[in-house]
């Protein structure tokens, strides 16, 4: 081997090398060009070579004695104005991702939004200093005094559902935020749920007298929606970072575990923020996130001849090809993981007309109503009902209201015999 390597260092140049190991001021001029190309091993006192790339060295300096002469001036490519419209901080690459992230004030009139470009235009669209703004717009690691009440909420098949319920003055600042911006979110128009001229009824009215309905459920959607997200979707509609953050921080929350430490009860987060249950924004931006997600999902249903609608994170498709229904299923859990979500497979059903085809709590075989045994527990209750019990009283008419709403000609029998119960 020793024999080779001198023979190469004689068929091969040497290569300029410049030891970069210990240069100090001026030592750089009056050292030799050294190229490792190998890396080598570490060097005494654990300094390694760098190993440069030939093409990357500097140029050698002139010589003073030659005659030395200025470059001439490059010429400008862009105007100013050409390059403040190419590369100013509202530029947008092809794909929509963020050049810089500053306010896009074109964007934010397309969409109708408020145009806040700066924490002061927030606090004061909201009532409220800046000062006050911060006091809820910073995420702390550990807080003596909670924004949000939190407790729990018994599900009917089982466990529990935490709610978030904001306190009195941050309760404020959302609604505000719900009225001033979180209403004017685009939203897909397949979305039923908590949006003004939509119910339950109009979310059942596609579904209606299919051959087969296919229902599935968005497992854990409200902790889905993270503060990256809603930052991300303010971003994208044209709001700057600095905005887009602090509206974020304000409509999120994280699970907060309580600790004593050095005397003191402290909240801390166990979690990331996200929309929780109980904020009045919570449902508005959890309609705007998945509006990618509702036209994926109507596109993929038109395609193979089915309808489909959403009612917060229940996800129905209806048609009349039974044999496609397997394919539409994974189909459509593939595009729900696509965006970030996860099917929740205890709640996935595929209802046939054999079947009860219940919906949302409405049932869509033949027409939109209640079931035959939720109208006879109905009657069965106006027969026993006192006339001294208001609450039941208020109770059945609030139903019937509810089974009018879905289907007036279900609603009028149940309504008839409570008007004679009530007159008896």
């Amino acid at each position: 081997m020793g024999l080779w390597n001198w023979l190469k260092t004689w068929l091969r140049p040497h290569p300029i090398t410049r030891n970069i190991a210990n240069l100090d001021g001026d030592q750089a001029q009056s050292v030799t060009e050294v190229v490792d190309t190998s890396g080598g091993p570490l060097k005494p006192h654990h300094q390694r070579l760098a190993v440069r790339d030939v093409r990357f060295l500097p140029k050698p300096q002139r010589p003073s004695s030659l005659p030395s002469w200025s470059r001439p001036a490059k010429p400008v490519v862009f105007s100013k104005s050409d390059a403040e419209r190419f590369f100013s901080a509202s530029q947008r690459t092809k794909n929509r991702q963020l050049r810089d992230l500053a306010s896009d004030t074109d964007q934010l009139q397309q969409y109708g939004l408020p145009e806040w470009n700066s924490e002061d235009e927030v606090a004061a669209a909201l009532g409220l200093t800046v000062s006050q703004l911060r006091h809820y717009s910073i995420h702390r690691q550990r807080e003596t005094s909670p924004h949000y009440v939190m407790f729990a909420v018994p599900k009917r098949q089982g466990g529990h559902r935490i709610i978030h319920a904001p306190k009195r003055r941050l309760k404020k600042i959302q609604r505000m935020l719900l009225a001033e911006l979180v209403s004017k979110l685009p939203v897909s128009e397949f979305a039923h749920g908590f949006r003004r001229q939509r119910s339950v009824a109009t979310n059942a009215t596609h579904h209606v007298g299919k051959a087969v309905v296919i229902k599935l459920d968005l497992a854990d959607c409200f902790p889905s929606l993270h503060f990256g997200r809603v930052r991300g979707l303010l971003i994208a509609l044209g709001y700057s970072y600095v905005v887009a953050t602090t509206l974020a921080i304000v409509m999120t929350e994280a699970i907060r575990q309580s600790v004593e430490a050095e005397g003191k009860i402290y909240y801390v987060p166990v979690g990331h923020r996200f929309c929780v249950q109980g904020a009045p924004t919570s449902p508005g931006l959890c309609n705007a996130i998945l509006m990618r997600l509702d036209r994926r999902l109507a596109g993929l249903a038109a395609k193979h001849g089915f309808q489909y609608s959403r009612y917060a994170d229940d996800l129905t498709f209806s048609g009349d090809h039974p044999a496609k229904a397997p394919y539409l299923v994974a189909l459509a859990g593939k595009i729900i993981r696509d965006e970030g979500f996860r099917v929740n497979r205890k709640k996935t059903r595929v209802l046939r007309p054999s079947r009860r085809q219940q919906i949302t709590g409405v049932v869509v075989n033949q027409h939109v109503g209640l079931s035959r045994t939720v109208r006879r527990r109905l009657r069965a209750a106006i027969h026993q009902l006192s006339a001294n019990d208001v609450h039941a009283r208020n109770q059945i008419i609030g139903k019937i209201a509810y089974l009018r709403m879905l289907n007036p000609d279900q609603a009028a029998p149940l309504q008839a015999a409570l008007d004679a119960k009530l007159q008896n």
